[in-house]
């Protein structure tokens, strides 16, 4: 049975941009907020390759889609299978 290629860990937030965002003027809820997005950034960056479009093409339906093929591979072949591991 053919394995599909593992992905590396991937890490959504470097100890640098972690460092940043720690040191930036902004409360707990904001940095919070500020590793989302710039997580979001990285993955929807990630989608769009996947899909061979720019990312601001990327359309609701494909991330979506991304989403549900994510969480199926999940289900069906195990967390180190997906590419979000969790």
């Amino acid at each position: 049975m053919d394995t599909p290629p593992q992905q590396p860990t991937t890490q959504f937030l470097t100890l640098e941009e972690s460092a940043q965002v720690d040191a930036a003027l902004l409360a707990s809820p904001e940095k919070f907020l500020t590793r989302l997005t710039i997580s979001s950034l990285k993955l929807l960056k990630y989608i769009a390759q996947e899909y061979g479009v720019a990312m601001e093409d990327l359309t609701t339906q494909q991330v979506i889609s991304w989403f549900e093929k994510d969480a199926k591979i999940k289900r069906e072949q195990g967390i180190e299978a997906a590419y979000l591991k969790w």
